[in-house]
């Protein structure tokens, strides 16, 4: 005992050297300091509650063991402490003061709670003294728990430890119905303040942890019952003191987050930020059974307040498709189930209702308005006239006159086939959507299509799927006449455009399906590339089970092989891939690793065989740990083409997750010095990217690795590094990686500047961005002699001028929620194809960009009544800003104007209603919203 008093003593000199300076004052009075007018400010009311506390605390210890100081006054001395504790309030720069008073004491009353224990024990066998005694050492413990707070030492977690001990004696008293001590302490955490529960919070974590670091079972109960009685108080206390994000911390540091479902105090009120913070959360998890759970939990919070449409995001978010027939059942609000199904329509699901009652809503998730709306949004931004190629290359503002107008001005104009299918595209893209063009529609003699030639002729024919895109019955009737042509290539690029024509869209005769199968049976081999291509867009992220039984012949192939077999195979698997996009699909699955496994080194050779591995990829997209098996699998193939399997399908299945670890293997394989086989490598790079895409923290993180990528390391790589950041921007021009781009595009490696060119009309898609404009028209010129660099830079002018800036390829909405699958696919199919751009996109298989179309659609907020109709309201459009765990209401965007819809918003964009005249059905202002009208709304007055 003699040892434990020493370090007492010194604790007690030391507070009272330093608040008792007496002596020394009589000296000084002349010049007080600031610290003495605190001490003299310390006034009459301070000295009495300090010299209070003293008494109490005095009596309380009753050291001389005096016979008149019974437990029932030492147990009042004890309650004027806990009332002076309770009542004090802190502000945030100062300590509350009976804290700073009971300082010097917090060792005494240790050791009175130590021997109050060992003879508290004797006592505990009940009677009216063991209650008493009892009931004084449970307040002690509190009041010692709160002191713990500021004077314990961290690692000991005191604080929790006296709690707990506290906990045990008001228990002991329960058990021997003695209520008349618990009456006064109904409630035992909350009302000690919202400080002290948070700092218990942190205990509990601690020990939590430490538990099951020497050996106890996380998933029972057991060993935990202590800290879950504590958890169970503290986390209803957080939540309706509006500390939700404390509350769910605390659940998910003891791994118990399914408590969370059956908690009363969770209503209409704090719900949607619960789940706000339980979504934006769950990208931190590294663990996916946590992040599963995270998100289960927000689907339960939603569904059980009947937000189905929330849900429903969620449940995409997970992949969960089974969900989403029991929503749309649960769902009993007609709007909110238009609204729901105009969400899946949004996101490519294909599911479709029996009844032929629900007509409408099969209508709405087969985005068969889509057009109609587009057109409707296009008349109403007067972007309706059809642009010609020389519009979007303004070749007269060039300096030099560049590409239109030679500098030998005499000679008459040469036509080039490569600057004829550079403009097929441009024309395309610009157009898309519109139903009108100046080179296809309009031009009965079709002297465009014979402007190019053989595959040239093809994506000239299949520009016009482009042109009439989701205009099904109307594209049909003008794609028809070239299904009948004499020439291959263009019967090929009509049967594409057919595919093109129905991306997305959902028609009950499946003309795709009819068109494509015939040639699919046929022998010609230009016929079957271009039907594979074309199913694959038509049916991306369908998962339609006849398409994937024709194409899996394609893949398994002919016995005789040969480039042309290894060509069809691979746009088949690459097709499969995209159709069955994130199902994790067995079938598909094997039938492209055997097919991998099984072709010759000739065979796998072939500049298209990526196309393989990609489709492998697209499979498990964002499906995590679903991949391993296949990886496995993949890793056994006996050529260098295994290490570029290997990759894609790992970053494909972690795409958007933001996962350190992988990012970190993936910069792991570009430490090795290649030069040649080194396409595992850049698909690393691409991978990096992709991981990382979504998630702003990861993003930042990896642009500043691509600096260093860039410095140290070799070609195969460096080549990538354009083209993974523009991967972390799509449709999302910053002026920083415009920059960027923009020196990479005048590197002297040939590639490099390539894919910067590109990565510039990836990031700039459909944004109309005046600077990436010019940028690419000094391009023109500084390539005019470079046949491929011109190319590319059309095709970049292309896709910057998509749609007329009505269109986006960003694969994230809702919010940047969900990801789209087909979308990402479309991206990856690109960029994995500029890796080997001179094979690929600059020579025949150019079509393939066309697979753009599945990432493509319309960046509009329309509004709209019950039946679809439009109705104008003024909304206000700003950037987005994080608003999650913040107290109050917090504003959603910044820098905000105010329109009337339609609108068009960017990538990083969100809109919010402007007027309380109408409510939205849905939560997230993106594409067609449904409005409805407000009930409370009252019209001011002299309006």
């Amino acid at each position: 005992m003699g040892a434990e008093n020493e370090p007492k003593k010194s604790v007690t000199i030391v507070t009272e050297s330093t608040n008792d300076d007496s002596k020394p004052n009589n000296d000084k009075k002349k010049k007080p300091t600031l610290e003495e007018d605190t001490e003299n400010a310390m006034s009459e009311e301070d000295q009495e509650l300090k010299e209070r506390l003293e008494t109490c605390v005095s009596t309380l210890l009753n050291a001389e063991s005096e016979a008149e100081v019974t437990i029932p006054l030492r147990s009042k001395a004890l309650d004027v402490i806990v009332t002076e504790l309770r009542s004090a309030t802190s502000s945030m720069t100062s300590v509350p003061k009976p804290l700073k008073f009971l300082r010097p004491h917090f060792v005494v009353l240790k050791e009175l709670h130590a021997t109050l224990s060992e003879g508290g024990d004797s006592a505990g066998g009940g009677g009216e003294v063991g209650d008493d005694l009892l009931g004084l050492r449970a307040r002690l413990a509190d009041v010692l728990a709160v002191l713990s707070m500021t004077m314990g030492k961290p690692e000991e977690r005191e604080s929790l430890k006296f709690k707990l001990s506290g906990m045990k004696d008001y228990d002991l008293l329960l058990q021997h119905n003695n209520k008349s001590t618990l009456d006064k302490d109904d409630d035992n955490l909350g009302s000690w303040g919202h400080e002290f529960v948070r700092s218990l919070a942190g205990e509990i974590g601690q020990e939590y942890n430490s538990r099951v670091m020497d050996g106890a079972d996380p998933e029972s109960d057991d060993d935990f019952l202590d800290l879950m009685g504590m958890v169970d108080i503290i986390v209803p206390f957080h939540i309706s003191h509006n500390a939700e994000a404390e509350a769910v911390d605390l659940l998910v540091e003891v791994q118990r987050l399914t408590k969370l479902q059956t908690i009363d105090s969770i209503d209409e009120k704090n719900y949607a930020r619960i789940c706000l913070y339980l979504i934006k959360t769950s990208d931190f998890m590294s663990d996916p059974d946590d992040l599963a759970e995270m998100l289960e939990t927000a689907y339960c919070l939603f569904v059980r307040q009947k937000q189905y449409f929330d849900a429903l995001r969620v449940a995409l978010r997970t992949g969960k498709d089974d969900a989403i027939g029991t929503l749309l059942t649960s769902c009993t609000d007609p709007l909110m189930k238009k609204q729901m199904c105009l969400l899946l329509g949004r996101h490519r699901v294909n599911y479709e209702f029996e009844d032929d009652a629900d007509e409408e809503l099969n209508d709405l998730i087969g985005n068969a308005q889509l057009s109609e709306q587009f057109l409707k949004l296009a008349q109403d931004l007067d972007v309706m006239d059809a642009k010609t190629p020389e519009d979007i290359y303004k070749s007269h503002l060039a300096e030099t006159g560049g590409f239109s107008r030679r500098r030998d001005t005499g000679g008459a104009q040469v036509d080039s086939a490569r600057a004829n299918l550079a403009s097929t595209f441009v024309n395309a893209f610009v157009n898309a959507g519109f139903g009108d063009d100046k080179l296809m529609t309009n031009n009965p003699d079709n002297e465009w299509l014979y402007k190019n030639k053989d595959h040239g002729m093809m994506s000239a024919a299949a520009s016009l799927g482009m042109i009439l895109l989701w205009n099904v019955e109307e594209g049909l009737t003008q794609i028809d006449k070239f299904l009948y042509s004499s020439e291959v290539y263009v019967k090929a690029g009509a049967a594409l455009a057919v595919g093109i024509l129905s991306s997305g869209v959902r028609n009950d005769a499946d003309p795709a399906l009819a068109i494509l199968t015939e040639h699919m049976e046929g022998d010609s081999h230009v016929m079957k590339c271009a039907a594979c291509t074309g199913l694959g867009i038509a049916y991306a992220g369908a998962a339609r089970e006849e398409v994937m039984e024709m194409l899996n012949l394609v893949v398994e192939g002919n016995e005789e092989g040969g480039a042309d077999s290894m060509l069809e195979a691979s746009l088949a698997g690459l097709a499969l891939g995209m159709i069955y996009v994130g199902k994790c699909d067995e079938t598909v699955g094997s039938t492209i690793v055997q097919k991998l496994m099984e072709a010759s080194d000739e065979d796998l050779d072939h500049s298209h065989a990526r196309y393989l591995c990609l489709g492998l990829g697209l499979l498990f997209l964002g499906k995590m740990e679903k991949a391993d098996a296949m990886l496995e699998a993949v890793r056994t193939i006996e050529h260098k083409i295994a290490k570029y399997a290997a990759v894609v399908l790992e970053t494909c299945a972690y795409a958007g997750t933001g996962n350190v670890l992988k990012v970190q293997e993936m910069l792991h394989h570009c430490t090795e010095h290649l030069t040649e086989d080194a396409e595992h490598q850049a698909a690393a790079v691409i991978g990096i990217g992709l991981i990382t895409m979504g998630e702003n923290v990861g993003a930042e993180m990896a642009l500043r690795t691509f600096d260093h990528l860039l410095h140290y390391c070799e070609p195969p790589i460096k080549r990538a590094v354009p083209l993974a950041i523009a991967l972390l921007h799509v449709s999302n021009p910053d002026f920083g990686v415009i920059d960027q781009l923009s020196r990479l595009s005048h590197d002297p490696d040939t590639e490099m500047s390539q894919n910067a060119i590109l990565g510039m009309g990836i990031v700039s898609a459909g944004t109309n961005n005046s600077r990436v404009a010019g940028l690419l028209r000094q391009l023109s010129e500084f390539y005019s002699k470079e046949a491929g660099h011109i190319f590319c830079v059309r095709i970049a002018q292309g896709l910057l001028h998509m749609g007329k800036g009505l269109m986006t390829l960003n694969p994230f909405h809702s919010d940047r929620m969900l990801m789209s699958g087909p979308a990402v696919g479309a991206l990856l199919l690109l960029l994995h194809s500029c890796l080997d751009l001179k094979t690929t996109l600059l020579d025949k298989t150019h079509y393939l960009l066309y697979y753009l179309t599945c990432a493509m659609s319309p960046r509009m907020l329309i509004t709209v009544n019950e039946d679809m109709s439009w109705r104008p309201v003024t909304v206000r459009v700003g950037m987005a800003v994080e608003t999650v765990g913040q107290a109050g209401k917090p504003k959603t965007i910044t820098g905000f104007q105010t329109h009337t819809t339609p609108v068009l918003l960017g990538a990083k964009e969100r809109a919010e209603l402007g007027t309380e005249e109408v409510l939205s059905v849905s939560t997230v202002l993106e594409g067609i919203v449904i409005l409805k009208d407000n009930p409370d709304y009252e019209p001011e007055e002299g309006k």
